[in-house]
C-alpha cells in the first residue's frame, strides 16, 4: 500500500525516527482539500504513546478537510545543514500516514498537558489553568500511525 524508499541507503530505523518525532519543533499536516487540492500547514504537536497529537480551533480547512478524509500525512524535518561544497545538504525528517481522530475526555487533556509540557514546562501551573479555560473551545486530534518513514544523510 506505502511506496518503498527509493535511497534506502539513506532509511533510519524506525526507532531513530520516533525519536525524530518526539524531539521535533514542528511538523506538516497535510490533508486534501474538497477541492482536490493538497493542504499543508505547520503546527505545534506531541509525539505520545505511539500517536501524535495537536490541537487547533473548533473550525477551518483543517478541520473541514479532516471530517471530509481523515487520511493525513504528517512531516517533521530535524537538523538541517547546507553542503554548500558538495551541493547538498544534511538532513534528517520523517514521514507519517494515518488517520486523523478527534479526542475528547481523560485522552484530550493529557494530550494538552503534554503540549503544555513539551512547550511551556517551565509554566506547568499556568498551563493547567489555561487548559481549564481553553478545554472546550479547543479541538485535539490524534493521528494513528499506519506508516512511518524516514530518511537522513548525516
Amino acid at each position: 500500500m506505502f511506496r518503498e524508499m527509493r535511497r534506502k541507503d539513506r532509511k533510519v530505523s524506525d526507532a531513530d525516527a520516533e525519536a525524530l518525532l518526539g524531539r521535533g519543533e514542528y511538523g506538516i499536516l497535510s490533508t486534501v482539500c474538497s477541492s482536490g487540492y493538497a493542504y499543508g500547514v505547520p503546527l505545534s504537536y506531541v509525539y505520545k504513546d505511539g500517536s501524535i497529537y495537536f490541537h487547533c480551533a473548533q473550525e477551518g480547512l483543517k478541520v473541514e478537510n479532516i471530517e471530509a478524509n481523515n487520511k493525513v500525512s504528517f512531516c517533521v524535518v530535524g537538523n538541517t545543514e547546507v553542503l554548500a561544497d558538495k551541493f547538498s545538504t544534511r538532513y534528517e525528517s520523517v514521514i507519517v500516514f494515518g488517520t486523523a481522530e478527534q479526542i475528547s475526555g481523560v485522552e484530550k487533556e493529557a494530550a494538552m498537558e503534554a503540549l503544555i509540557e513539551k512547550y511551556s514546562r517551565d509554566y506547568m501551573e499556568q498551563g493547567l489553568e489555561y487548559i481549564k479555560k481553553a478545554f472546550d473551545i479547543t479541538r485535539l486530534y490524534r493521528i494513528s500511525m499506519e506508516h512511518i518513514s524516514a530518511k537522513a544523510r548525516r
